[in-house]
């Protein structure tokens, strides 16, 4: 691979993007060691960037640092995930009943249209695991609290680190979907509590097809 690019941001967050794609994708498997010599190499950049990078991901939980021993791709244990799930449903759940409270009409089609365009992608994986990502982050957007997108947006990725992912559990995705459509109609008839409700339910059900 050739040197990689500077602009139009720093270095090291482009490194930081790369190994973060590398680790979703499994090509870093969680417990693996991070060889800074040869990504170093393989990217055609100097050390410097590339530990401030994994000094970035090390921060958002998917990288562990040990000393003396280098980096290490973040394993997650089921008490990570169970505590990753809990406060991501207090977190979305709130944000799914203000949105209830407050979206406007507009909003709250451009939701139900997102979640037409999941329904629409069953079948296409890669496409469907990125809608509904599109779909909760949107919901958080709508909530309008960068604060708490921050930090779901810091949850989710630990999430991801997560072997068996969730929506890979046979009938797994056509629950899912039903619990979206139980969202979306209780946050369009906002009804703020059957709303949270909802968005609980769909964590509470995630958790327990993750573990």
């Amino acid at each position: 691979m050739s040197a990689l690019s500077l602009a139009p941001r720093a270095l090291y967050e482009e490194v930081a993007e790369l190994l973060r794609q590398r680790i979703f994708k499994r090509e870093l498997e969680p417990g693996s060691w991070i060889d800074e010599l040869k990504l170093a190499e393989e990217y055609g950049i100097s050390r410097t960037p590339l530990r401030e990078a994994l000094k970035v991901l090390a921060a958002e939980g998917l990288v562990t640092m040990k000393v003396r021993r280098g980096a290490y791709v973040t394993e997650v244990s089921e008490k990570d995930l169970a505590d990753v799930y809990h406060l991501l449903s207090l977190l979305e759940s709130d944000a799914a009943g203000v949105v209830a409270r407050q979206a406007t009409d507009a909003e709250l089609a451009e939701l139900q249209t997102l979640h037409d365009d999941l329904e629409a992608a069953v079948d296409e994986r890669d496409r469907f695991f990125a809608l509904n990502e599109q779909f909760h982050m949107r919901v958080l957007e709508l909530a309008r609290n960068r604060w708490r997108e921050q930090m779901v947006a810091d949850l989710r990725k630990v999430m991801k680190l997560n072997r068996h992912n969730s929506l890979l559990k046979t009938g797994r995705i056509e629950e899912s979907l039903a619990e979206h459509r139980a969202i979306v109609r209780a946050m369009t008839e906002r009804n703020t509590a059957l709303a949270v409700q909802r968005m609980q339910e769909h964590f509470q059900s995630g958790l327990e097809a993750a573990a």
